[in-house]
């Protein structure tokens, strides 16, 4: 199969490739950032086309997010410490693990490609890389980016398929070291099963239920949209969206209001449409599965503020949803419970920190939340409470150095920073004697 004679490529280069002085391989891969500062329009215009991303977003946020992760892991790279001489005379070194597979989604492509192939390429891994089949033409000219640069014949492989006939037969190959799978729970939990046939490690970056945690002394004028906008961009297919908003019982009405202003100034228009605030949701499947969540909404009693069923007036055509809010929403609904992936707010109110706290943590998720006060040091106080692999303290924003993944089934894996390049790395123990000479 195309795996197999993918993975036998990386597998007959991975020798020469990790022989190589990092500098060398340093070298190619700022080759390969250079070459794609002539590829952005192009794949600014498939992400237009492949997931329907609104033009501003892809073109501000998507295509950049290569030269982040490639220009952070180059410089982040030198703060590894490949050797380190324990005090009792042994040499601890760090060696890349070998042959890594790459299972990428499709509502970040350039991203989720980026912070996997560089990293493990950086310190010496070689790697097969599976892109999302909704998104193929994204990755293929990040590729064509990889090979004009020079990288060597087998370092780099791409193969194209579904989940279940090249996904999970990369996940199952003998001679794959690693598996890094960024995408659903389900199919995080599918592809961890497949692995632990051959006892690999497995690397999982999945869904996410994340809450917007709103203390009674929060600005709510400004941390209700910032936080209402995050879960907005990219039409909600973000995994770390703040999809729930807790507030306190005595400002619900507050919150309301203010998030029912943002989701009304949100402007749903085609992908290509600059005035656009965001466009339609990347697939049928994907689209029918928000709008069953809307009508569950309704069905279990939440009241609905903003949006629901059906599109937007004069988008008949198209994966296109309502921005939409839930309001005096119970944790226990299943809109609140499930990751919905689109548009949809659940704001719930709650009576005490503790509480909030509880609500907060009462999901199978774990990869982010936020939290809105007009303490600093109560807002952290907060944040170390939640289980979590991240917290937004009064803000929105992730930072390329520091580590980014979650707890619980939101998976197990810490990409970005240095974190995410050890990921790649294997730990190795010399010991012996004469000391003097290790």
């Amino acid at each position: 199969s195309e795996v197999d004679a993918a993975v036998a490529a990386a597998r007959s280069a991975f020798p020469k490739w990790a022989e190589k002085p990092l500098d060398e391989r340093k070298a190619v891969l700022q080759k390969v950032l250079e070459r794609w500062q002539e590829k952005k329009a192009a794949a600014t215009e498939w992400l237009i086309k492949e997931l329907g991303c609104n033009v501003n977003f892809a073109s501000k946020v998507q295509v950049n997010m290569v030269d982040m992760h490639l220009g952070s892991c180059l410089k982040m790279v030198d703060l590894i410490k490949f050797e380190e001489k324990m005090s009792l005379g042994s040499l601890v070194v760090k060696e890349p693990i070998g042959v890594v597979g790459c299972i990428t989604p499709w509502n970040y492509p350039l991203n989720q490609i980026a912070c996997k192939v560089f990293p493990a390429m950086l310190v010496g891994c070689t790697v097969v890389v599976k892109p999302s089949e909704v998104t193929p033409v994204v990755a293929y000219i990040l590729t064509e980016a990889i090979h004009e640069a020079g990288v060597p014949p087998g370092v780099y492989n791409m193969v194209m398929g579904d989940g279940p006939n090249c996904g999970e037969v990369i996940a199952a190959h003998p001679d794959v070291d690693l598996v890094s799978f960024t995408g659903s729970t389900r199919a995080g939990r599918r592809i961890s099963e497949v692995a632990a046939k051959t006892l690999k490690g497995v690397r999982t970056e999945l869904g996410g239920k994340s809450a917007a945690l709103l203390l009674e002394d929060a600005d709510f004028k400004k941390l209700v949209p910032k936080f209402v906008m995050h879960l907005m961009s990219n039409s909600g297919q973000s995994c770390n969206a703040l999809s729930r908003m807790l507030v306190p019982t005595s400002r619900h009405a507050e919150a309301i209001e203010i998030a029912k202003k943002v989701v009304e100034g949100v402007k749903v228009g085609k992908s290509a449409d600059s005035k656009a605030s965001i466009g339609p949701l990347a697939s049928q499947a994907q689209w029918e599965r928000v709008q069953g969540y809307i009508q569950t909404g309704i069905k279990e009693g939440a009241n609905l503020v903003a949006g629901g069923p059906g599109r937007p007036e004069g988008l008949e055509e198209g994966f296109f949803v309502k921005p939409t809010i839930f309001a005096d929403v119970d944790n226990k609904m299943t809109i609140a419970q499930e990751e919905i992936f689109g548009p949809v707010l659940s704001i719930i109110p709650y009576n005490s920190e503790e509480e909030a706290i509880r609500i907060a943590n009462d999901t199978v998720y774990g990869l982010n939340n936020a939290v809105g006060s007009a303490s600093p040091e109560r807002a952290m106080q907060v944040a170390r409470k939640l289980r979590s692999g991240m917290v937004m303290i009064n803000d929105t924003t992730v930072l390329p150095d520091a580590p980014f993944g979650g707890y619980k089934q939101s998976g197990n894996a810490r990409e970005w920073g240095t974190m995410g390049i050890e990921e790649y790395l294997v730990t190795k123990t010399m010991a012996g004697k004469p000391k003097s000479n290790l």
